[in-house]
């Protein structure tokens, strides 16, 4: 698993781009200053957007909106992941998620299982998925997919 930096790749661009959580909020325990200047106090409440973030084209280009996974691999075609800060899908520094790894496996196994025997496409490829607002992510109307099994 460790030596798939495309899928990797494609891992971390879909949830760039479709974050399981949307946003998340976080209380001071003690004043602090956030790298833009921004004072924060005890007990402030600090809420951060993933599905915004990954749209920033500050952090991402103008090319934000595109799904490309080459963005996440060097020259050499390995993966580098980026800052959590800037891709905050499983948080950072002390709260970073403790399943980080067993959930990129898990995802890679299941990909990996699914296209070995079935060919799946999206059923109406002009159809953009819209996010339903809520605290887990989920597609307003579902995506309608096509799945044949890979005769063999």
């Amino acid at each position: 698993m460790t030596e798939m930096h495309y899928l990797t790749s494609a891992v971390y661009e879909t949830l760039r781009l479709f974050p399981p959580v949307q946003f998340d909020s976080k209380f001071a325990l003690n004043d602090d200053v956030l790298p833009d200047g921004t004072i924060v106090r005890k007990g402030d409440r600090v809420t951060y957007h993933p599905y915004a973030m990954g749209r920033m084209e500050s952090i991402w280009g103008p090319d934000r909106l595109e799904f490309r996974p080459e963005r996440w691999l060097n020259d050499d075609g390995l993966f580098v992941p980026r800052s959590p800060y800037e891709y905050p899908v499983f948080q950072g520094g002390s709260r970073v998620c403790l399943g980080k790894e067993m959930a990129i496996v898990e995802m890679k196994t299941v990909i990996l299982a699914v296209i070995r025997r079935f060919n799946v496409r999206v059923a109406d490829p002009g159809h953009e998925p819209r996010f339903s607002p809520g605290l887990t992510a989920t597609v307003s109307g579902g995506l309608r997919m096509v799945v044949e099994e890979v005769k063999r």
